[in-house]
């Protein structure tokens, strides 16, 4: 059962790694660790999601913690149920994107506050793996709630008045985006476009995660045949969205950051939003050209959510296509930030391509990976080998020059170096990307 506590989450292959006897045990180990109950208690379609999820809530129950059982729902509808109402803590039985054989667990405490390793996920480990817990006075009650009707009214709390009827293709990628499928018909569009609606934990059509472009291709060509005015992506527990205009481009997860920003400053002017290090330098610009305070944070939803619970952030995004709402308990939804884009076009009456053309400033590919022997050794030439630029090292590596700049960061699991790279220019960037990777390859 090694290696299924990750830095932000648990997750691994059913059964080998991941089983229901593991499951009651992280249960009660998260029970004890929160202390109190109630417990929320979601999952995801995956097949052998309903046996896990029983698991953890018998394992909480064992711990002597009520549990609420909010049955199949996104993560994004899990951390809704925790905060609004008042739950201590929450569990989704998820793998996210990741294929049919993986499952896992996100985890939070009151107020969607999220559990990562450094506050509490090794202590769950350790716990579940000794197989010594404390001493429960009492079993906790399960019961079940239903949190749709709910949880579809928080959603569309956040759309403004429609001016402008939209066509939309959305891609539900069979996973937990489909059980958005009654709110997108209340968005007020004109018509609503749905690929792969059937919850289907296999992914038979592709792999639901939006940040891989060949994931993207099926809702590119949707909303050019269908002549949409643009198209989301969900990943497969909802928690992320990705966009594309209505010419099938795709828009960058960092772009729509600084664009959804936009909206959000129009409301609230001033405020502080919070974006990962990897993004474009466009996102601050825009940020500040808007009124508003841009806060640069480290790559990682525990970091994001606590740097804007700790600045009352009103809004954040990550280049993984993460967007975090204060009004949704500083939590993610790939649905509130659909919300936002739609009432940004719709006030605009112009096209989506027309206005992320603007935010288009620099030239950034994606991230690039590198397998690398020792991880350390060659961070360590990157710092001596760009000395001269701006040195930071709040997550990996940060080189910052006048025309262009680089980050590269550990992966937390595997022997990998992640490359996000910009700079002014097309030809300057394939130098200096050249360069990057030489030295991290020695």
């Amino acid at each position: 059962m090694a290696g299924i506590f990750k830095a932000y989450d648990i997750r691994g292959t059913y059964p080998d790694q991941l089983d229901e006897a593991m499951a009651r045990k992280i249960g009660r180990a998260f029970g004890a660790l929160i202390g109190a109950g109630p417990i929320a208690v979601g999952r995801d379609m995956r097949s052998h999601s309903p046996g896990l999820q029983r698991q953890v809530m018998e394992g909480v129950a064992d711990a002597g913690l009520d549990v609420v059982d909010i049955g199949l729902c996104s993560t994004p509808a899990l951390y809704f149920a925790t905060g609004r109402y008042g739950y201590r803590g929450g569990a989704q039985v998820t793998a996210s994107h990741n294929p049919a054989r993986y499952n896992g667990m996100k985890l939070c405490r009151h107020e969607a506050i999220p559990i990562s390793s450094e506050s509490g996920i090794a202590e769950i480990e350790r716990m579940a793996t000794s197989g010594k817990f404390p001493k429960a006075s009492r079993r906790g009650a399960i019961q079940a709630r239903d949190i749709t009707a709910d949880y579809h009214a928080h959603i569309l709390s956040f759309l403004a008045p429609a001016k402008v009827p939209l066509a939309l293709a959305a891609d539900f990628g069979n996973g937990m985006g489909a059980t958005y499928a009654p709110v997108l018909e209340r968005l007020g569009c004109a018509r609503v476009i749905k690929l792969y609606e059937t919850l289907d934990g296999t992914f038979p059509n592709h792999e639901a995660n939006p940040l891989d472009p060949a994931t993207m291709v099926d809702l590119q060509v949707a909303v050019r045949n269908a002549g949409c005015d643009l198209g989301v992506a969900f990943d497969g527990d909802a928690d992320r969205s990705a966009y594309v205009d209505e010419t099938g481009a795709l828009a960058p997860c960092d772009l729509m950051t600084a664009f959804i920003a936009v909206e959000v400053l129009a409301r609230d002017p001033g405020a502080r939003i919070v974006y990962d290090l990897r993004s474009s330098r466009a996102v601050p610009e825009v940020i500040r050209e808007h009124g508003g305070v841009p806060v640069r944070e480290r790559v990682g939803h525990s970091f994001m959510k606590a740097t804007m619970r700790e600045g009352n952030c009103a809004f954040g995004g990550e280049v993984s296509g993460h967007f975090y709402f204060r009004e949704n308990f500083f939590a993610d939804s790939g649905a509130i930030a659909l919300v936002k884009v739609l009432n940004l076009v719709r006030a605009s009456g112009k096209r989506l391509s027309a206005l992320i053309a603007p935010l288009r400033r620099y030239e950034k590919p994606p991230e690039v990976s590198f397998h690398v022997a020792d991880k350390e050794e060659a961070l360590q030439r990157l710092k001596e080998t760009f000395a001269d630029g701006k040195q930071d090292f709040l997550d990996g590596v940060t080189e910052e020059y006048d025309d262009w700049w680089f980050n590269v960061r550990p992966s937390n699991t595997e022997p990998v170096l992640r490359l996000n790279i910009e700079a002014t220019t097309a030809g300057l960037l394939r130098d200096r990307r050249d360069a990057v990777a030489r030295a991290i390859s020695g």
